[in-house]
């Protein structure tokens, strides 16, 4: 006699963060025997991990678990917006179960009563580095939950929590392990990644019998010795930070800083709750282009935050010319319910802030392909993402993180394999992205 093998449904949305999440319960489900499908009609159940961050993230969780509640009808909700239930429960009344983020077990308890798992030794099997939603050669790691800053127009500390590390020992191992699997790219991850470790005062961790000391400067550079790239993510703009530079001098971990920097100006940095002196951060920014010229930077900043005066936002505009980023990403304030900021006077019209955040674009558009020009004639090695029935390769530089920076485009690339480095001549450029031959 055979037995259907119970199978599960997964919506994933979000941030990279969020992914992990995913990426931790479906490993456990198929541990446990579940198969997964991307058909709403192959499966018993669906999950959906939702994000709860700003209104558009909202909508789009809840007409997610609407689709999902009508192609299939029984539904799991978990990740942020789980952390505010009755939002969800208002919308969708009939969804089976609502959990909030970091909730594997509650997730398994809930699978398990509504949909009893069989075992079966094959099905059982996972692969060393666990299940990944992205392409086998990059993944990510999250290295620690929660986050301990009190930023104004945020509220990822009530839904996840205060910060907590993960023991660098177990980072280390879960490193090795999607190395061993084929992955060419760890791309480093949590709420606030620079601040890993004040949580556990540095404790002394171990890896492999070794000593390290839970510290960024310490998991960066082991990680630099596993002979992949290694991309560092959302790094608050900490003193310390600026160890990690000869790091990326001495090509042990990638070039590429992202920083979420929110503004330029004193007053709305205040607003926000964030550090900031546009004099010292231009200073900083240049000292780490004199000891690492091959270095990019990545930013994120809000327009139209309450109290924005025009002249706070040409400070922002200036410091953009000054600054010369080469990956930036802009939002118009978005007023998240929970957040401090929302009762902050000087609301900035909707239409006005659509104006300045097209404004913005414009300005660091100009930089971008200014920035991106000074690369044609370099070489530069690139990891390849996808090729297509055209021959067209599709691959990345060290200056672009997945889903997120620019592309470089490859003419004669149809002999490349996907997950493989190679050389590439850079021929043209935009103000996004790079085209290029592949040096034979």
């Amino acid at each position: 006699m055979t037995h259907k093998i119970p199978t599960i449904g997964f919506i994933s949305l979000g941030c990279p963060k969020a992914l992990v999440d995913s990426e931790q319960i479906i490993t456990r489900l198929r541990a446990e025997g579940y198969a997964i499908t991307p058909s709403y009609r192959e499966a018993d159940l669906v999950i959906v991990n939702t994000c709860g961050f700003i209104d558009s993230a909202v909508k789009e969780s809840l007409e997610a678990i609407g689709e999902a509640l009508a192609e299939n009808g029984k539904v799991i909700v978990t990740g942020c917006l789980g952390a505010d239930g009755e939002v969800i429960r208002e919308a969708w009344p009939h969804v089976l179960a609502i959990t909030g983020p970091q909730a594997t077990e509650e997730i398994m308890t809930v699978v398990h009563h509504h949909l009893p798992p069989q075992h079966d030794p094959h099905t059982n099997l996972i692969p060393p580095g666990g299940v990944k939603l992205t392409p086998r050669h990059y993944a990510y790691i999250k290295i620690a939950e929660g986050c301990n800053q009190q930023c104004s127009f945020c509220i990822i500390p009530n839904l996840r929590g205060k910060l907590v590390s993960r023991p660098i020992g177990e980072i280390m191992t879960e490193a090795e392990n999607l190395v061993t699997a084929g992955v060419k790219e760890l791309l480093i991850v949590s709420q606030d990644t620079g601040a890993y470790g004040v949580d556990q005062k540095y404790r002394c961790g171990f890896w492999n019998g070794r000593p390290l000391n839970t510290r960024l400067t310490s998991l960066a550079k082991a990680l630099g010795e596993l002979g992949v790239w290694v991309r560092l993510h959302y790094l608050y703009p900490y003193p310390h930070i600026d160890k990690l530079i000869s790091l990326m001098a001495e090509e042990q971990i990638l070039p590429y800083l992202d920083i979420p920097l929110q503004h330029a100006s004193p007053a709305i940095l205040k607003a926000m709750r964030r550090p900031g002196s546009s004099e010292k951060l231009l200073e900083r920014l240049a000292d780490w282009r004199r000891q690492c010229p091959v270095l990019t930077l990545r930013s994120t900043f809000i327009v139209g935050f309450p109290g924005e005066t025009e002249q706070e936002f040409e400070q922002l505009l200036d410091f953009l010319r000054s600054a010369k980023l080469d990956r930036v990403g802009a939002f118009a304030y978005s007023p998240v319910e929970g957040a401090a900021a929302n009762t902050l006077p000087g609301a900035v019209s909707e239409e006005l802030k659509q104006q300045r955040l097209e404004q913005f674009m414009t300005v660091q558009a100009e930089i971008s392909a200014t920035r991106l020009a000074e690369k044609t004639g370099q070489t530069l090695t690139v990891l390849v993402d996808e090729v297509d029935n055209s021959g067209m390769a599709i691959a990345r530089s060290t200056a672009d993180a997945p889903e997120i920076d620019g592309v470089v485009y490859i003419e004669n690339g149809s002999h490349l394999t996907i997950g493989e480095f190679t050389e590439v001549m850079i021929t043209a450029s935009n103000e996004h992205d790079l085209e290029g031959q592949v040096i034979t």
